[in-house]
């Protein structure tokens, strides 16, 4: 088994040109990827298990329509390498998805503080996501933001639990206002336990 990559580098973005010419097709082989690492809690919510081939493809589409060049890469990089898996954590991208923007205003404004409200519970273990300390993301008149960047930090005995088949794993809200769990299908768990090293 190939060992996981956990950042990307400089030597690892491919020319626009060359990226623009594979573009249909890695975003194609993508969707077979993420369709594995996603996981819809309540009516809202959706986790976004992240890894170094999304990050990867976020990147060069990020490049691809902004067109910002080398001192772009740079900033890319540093926003998108903290969400890779580093060998003892899960990185999700939450998001709370709202078509409509009077309901999302009022959902969102009543769910302040719920990024300090998520857990993965399994085999005993509760797990408190940690947000990615970038910005705050829930403002002064308690309004979150409709995207959240989390990690869940595992000891060595909850990766084994983890990757235990069968396991199973409940990814929750315990906000006072979207108190909602969902189990993670088994071939969620098992592509999650790829993150690993």
């Amino acid at each position: 088994m190939t060992a996981r990559k956990t950042e990307i580098t400089r030597a690892d973005i491919i020319p626009m040109e060359e990226y623009g010419k594979q573009r249909a097709e890695r975003r194609k082989a993508l969707v077979a990827v993420k369709k594995n690492r996603r996981v819809s809690v309540g009516p809202f919510a959706t986790f976004y298990f992240e890894n170094y081939e999304t990050m990867w493809q976020q990147i060069h589409e990020m490049l691809y329509i902004e067109r910002g060049g080398e001192e772009q890469i740079a900033d890319e990089l540093r926003a998108y390498n903290p969400l890779i898996p580093k060998g003892s954590e899960l990185v999700a991208t939450v998001m709370f998805e709202i078509d409509n923007p009077v309901q999302r205003q009022n959902t969102l404004a009543r769910l302040g503080g719920v990024e300090e409200t998520m857990t993965l519970q399994f085999a005993g273990h509760t797990i408190k996501g940690r947000p990615e300390g970038d910005i705050e993301r829930t403002n002064e008149q308690g309004k979150t933001s409709s995207v959240h960047f989390m990690h869940f930090d595992f000891t060595p005995e909850q990766v084994e639990d983890f990757r235990t088949p069968g396991a199973q794993v409940i990814v929750a809200f315990g906000h006072e206002n979207y108190g909602h769990m969902a189990v993670m299908p088994d071939m969620v768990r098992e592509e999650l336990a790829k993150d690993f090293l």
